[in-house]
């Protein structure tokens, strides 16, 4: 069925909310620099001169004798030091996560760690925290990258349009979100949803591959190109890597792992949706097959 005028503008619309644009402005381009000028000439121009006040003369100084010596001015005391601790450089910063994510005991206690941790310039430019959602003793894991607006909003992993069509993907396979655990590697929003880098991707990587063995899926799936990258280890693009399973290490035990298209990739691209319905008949599938973990 062909898309009328409405449909086209809000996916559209959509798209760039997902991009990060919050605010439209207006449909020309202004010069806010050349505004902002003039109107500073302009309240120049009408602006009163400051009236001047005279000069008063100086009090003459007594005349210094000859013999007395200069005297030294006082010394100033010291500006007291800020007490402003700079943020760790990368390395130091992903050692920490690191030692800090193997302290954890439970997921609720790599949560407050996570909330505590200052190593990630991220965590300053967020609004929140976006840790997971879901259920965490489900069969079934998905990791995405990093959230987006609505997700850095609510403090939920996927809950915007991308969510959403997770939610019917899981549907469309007898799933909800009590029967799924989700969460991103990087649980921090980057600034207008730029991709992170690979410093604070390494630094948020330990906090992820703790998660994960703490929960301790039977099944991992990893939501687009990006995820499956950091933590499958896969070269190949999201087109080549997509349905292919392969195995996850936790240090622990082995968990059989899946790629497939991010959400966010569908709403944009709707004919990859035939594959990623491969992929979650496949996920159904593995679920029916693989025997339970004691622990699930």
């Amino acid at each position: 069925m062909p898309l009328n005028e409405l449909d086209i503008f809000a996916d559209i619309l959509a798209f760039h909310v997902e991009a990060g644009i919050d605010v439209a402005l207006g449909e020309a381009p202004v010069d806010r620099f050349k505004e902002s000028a003039a109107e500073a000439s302009a309240r120049a121009a009408t602006r009163p001169a400051p009236a001047v006040p005279a000069a008063r003369p100086a009090p003459a100084s007594p005349p210094r004798p000859v013999s007395e010596p200069r005297r030294a001015a006082p010394a100033q005391p010291a500006a007291p030091a800020m007490n402003m601790a700079a943020p760790p450089p990368p390395d130091v910063a992903t050692v920490e996560a690191r030692d800090a994510a193997l302290s954890a005991p439970t997921l609720e206690a790599l949560r407050a760690i996570v909330e505590g941790f200052d190593g990630c310039p991220l965590k300053h430019t967020a609004t929140r925290l976006v840790f997971s959602d879901g259920n965490p003793l489900a069969r079934l894991m998905f990791v995405g990258e990093a959230p987006g607006r609505d997700e850095d909003i609510e403090g939920k992993p996927f809950v915007g349009r991308s969510g959403k069509l997770l939610d019917r993907m899981m549907a469309a396979i007898g799933l909800d979100r009590t029967g799924a655990y989700i969460a991103n590697v990087v649980p921090w929003r980057p600034p207008g949803n730029r991709t992170p880098t690979p410093q604070e991707t390494a630094i948020c990587l330990p906090f992820i591959r703790r998660q994960i063995e703490l929960a301790n899926p039977d099944i991992l799936v990893c939501l687009g190109g990006p995820s499956a990258q950091t933590l499958l280890g896969i070269k190949d693009g999201i087109t080549k890597a997509r349905g292919r399973w392969v195995e996850y290490e936790t240090g622990t035990r082995t968990i059989p792992a899946l790629a497939t298209f991010h959400p966010a990739y569908l709403l944009r691209t709707p004919l990859g949706k035939r594959m990623a319905w491969r992929d979650f008949l496949a996920i159904s599938k593995a679920l029916g097959e693989l025997p339970r973990t004691t622990s699930s």
